[in-house]
C-alpha cells in the first residue's frame, strides 16, 4: 500500500501521479498561444445591406441560386433543377450540373449563382483586409463545408481571380485537412502542452449550425513534436439540423457522443487525456460563455443561464479517474489552428470558414525561439 506521506513515496509513484494530474488553469477563448497570437475572430462587419459576412456563407449561395431559378421560372420555363428549394438540394446535384460537360439550363443557372457569389466573397475579403486585426495578412486559408464541393471550389477560384483584378495580392489556399477533421485537429494547439505530453489522444467537439462532429485526436508526438502529424483516429458526425433538437437534447447527445469515444479508447487501450475541446460559433468569453454569434444554434446559447462547458463536465466529470477539463473556443479559430504547422513561412495569416455562416479569424506567428 502506498504511503500517504509525500516524502516516503517512491520516485516511480510520484512520476505516475504527475502523469495523471490534470492542469489547473482553465481559460476559454485563449488569444495568446505558445507559437501564435489570435489577433481577432468572429468580426461582424456591416455595410448598407447588413452584415458583410452574410454575403459569403453557404446559406447566401443557396439563396442566390434560388433567385436565379426564380428568374428562370418567370420566363415560363421549367426549372431544370427540379421542385426542391435550393436550400434542400444535395451538393451532388449541383456538382453534377458542372460536370455535365455540355451547355444546359441547369449549368447556366449554377454558373450564374457561382459568379455572383464569388463577387460577394471577394468583396467580403476586401472588407476584412481593411480591418486592423487583418493588417498585413499574407495568406488566407479557406475552410468550411462549402469549398469541399465542386461548386464551392469553383466559387473560391473565381473569387481569387476577382481579387487579383481588384489589386488584392493576398492568395487564397484550401485547408490541408478534410473539413470534418480540421475543427477537431486544431485542439492539439489549444490544449495545455503539459497535459499533452503524458497522453496519447484528446477528445474534441466541432459544433456547427448544421452538423456536430465528435472525434478522438491522436497526438502522435513521437512522429512530430510540432503536432503536424496529429490525426483524427475516430470520428462521428451528426447532422442535428435534420433532427431539430432543442438545446437540452443537443447537449445530451453531445455527452453521449463523447461517452462513446471514451469507451472506445478504454477498449483499445488508448491513453486518453482528461480533456474535451469544444469548438462552436460565436465570440467566446474567458469564462466559457458566449457573447454573441451563436444564432444558428438551437435555443439561446448566449443566455447567462447556459454554460456549455459546465453542462458537459457534469455529464462527464472524470476521464480515466481524473477530473475532466472542458475548454471552449470559436470553431473558426480551432479549424484555423489545424493549419498552424503549415503556416510557419508567413508572419500574418487568416482563415475564413464558409459553412452555414461565415467564420473568420486572423493570426500572427510568434518568432521562433
Amino acid at each position: 500500500m502506498a504511503s500517504d506521506d509525500p516524502k516516503k513515496r517512491s520516485k516511480k509513484q510520484k512520476k505516475s501521479d504527475e502523469h495523471e494530474a490534470a492542469p489547473v488553469h482553465d481559460i476559454h477563448g485563449a488569444r495568446e498561444l505558445p507559437t501564435v497570437l489570435v489577433e481577432g475572430y468572429s468580426l461582424q462587419l456591416r455595410d448598407e445591406g447588413g452584415f458583410l459576412g452574410d454575403q459569403a456563407s453557404q446559406t447566401a449561395f443557396r439563396e442566390l441560386l434560388e433567385q436565379w431559378r426564380r428568374r428562370h421560372r418567370r420566363k415560363g420555363k421549367k426549372d431544370p433543377l427540379g421542385d426542391k428549394h435550393s436550400k434542400d438540394l444535395a451538393k451532388g446535384t449541383l456538382d453534377a450540373a458542372l460536370k455535365s460537360g455540355k451547355a444546359s439550363e441547369a449549368t447556366d443557372i449554377v454558373h450564374a449563382a457561382i459568379e455572383e457569389f464569388a463577387l460577394g466573397l471577394a468583396q467580403v475579403i476586401r472588407g476584412f483586409m481593411r480591418q486592423p486585426s487583418w493588417k498585413g495578412v499574407e495568406r488566407i486559408v479557406i475552410g468550411g463545408g462549402f469549398p469541399e464541393s465542386d461548386v464551392g471550389e469553383r466559387a473560391v477560384l473565381e473569387a481569387t481571380a476577382i481579387l487579383q483584378e481588384l489589386g488584392e495580392k493576398v492568395p487564397l489556399a484550401r485547408i490541408c485537412h478534410d473539413t470534418d477533421d480540421g475543427g477537431l485537429l486544431g485542439w492539439v494547439h489549444l490544449a495545455p502542452p503539459e497535459l499533452l505530453e503524458h497522453y496519447d489522444a484528446i477528445l474534441a467537439l466541432d459544433i456547427g449550425g448544421t452538423n456536430v462532429r465528435c472525434g478522438i485526436v491522436k497526438l502522435r508526438l513521437d512522429r512530430a513534436k510540432d503536432l503536424s502529424k496529429a490525426k483524427v483516429l475516430r470520428r462521428e458526425k451528426w447532422r442535428h439540423k435534420d433532427d431539430g433538437p432543442n438545446r437540452r437534447l443537443l447537449v445530451t447527445r453531445l455527452a453521449e457522443m463523447l461517452e462513446e469515444q471514451v469507451a472506445y479508447c478504454k477498449k483499445k487501450g488508448i491513453r486518453l487525456a482528461p480533456f474535451v475541446g469544444i469548438g462552436c460559433p460565436g465570440l467566446i468569453r474567458k469564462d466559457g460563455s458566449i457573447a454573441r454569434g451563436a444564432q444558428n444554434m438551437p435555443g439561446d446559447w448566449t443566455s447567462e443561464h447556459f454554460h456549455l462547458p459546465t453542462e458537459l463536465r457534469k455529464k462527464i466529470p472524470t476521464i480515466r479517474g481524473v477530473p475532466t477539463m472542458v475548454l471552449m473556443h470559436n470553431d473558426a479559430v480551432v479549424q484555423g489552428l489545424s493549419e498552424l504547422p503549415f503556416m510557419r513561412d508567413v508572419k500574418r495569416w487568416a482563415v475564413l470558414t464558409i459553412g452555414t455562416g461565415l467564420g473568420n479569424v486572423s493570426y500572427t506567428n510568434k518568432p521562433k525561439p
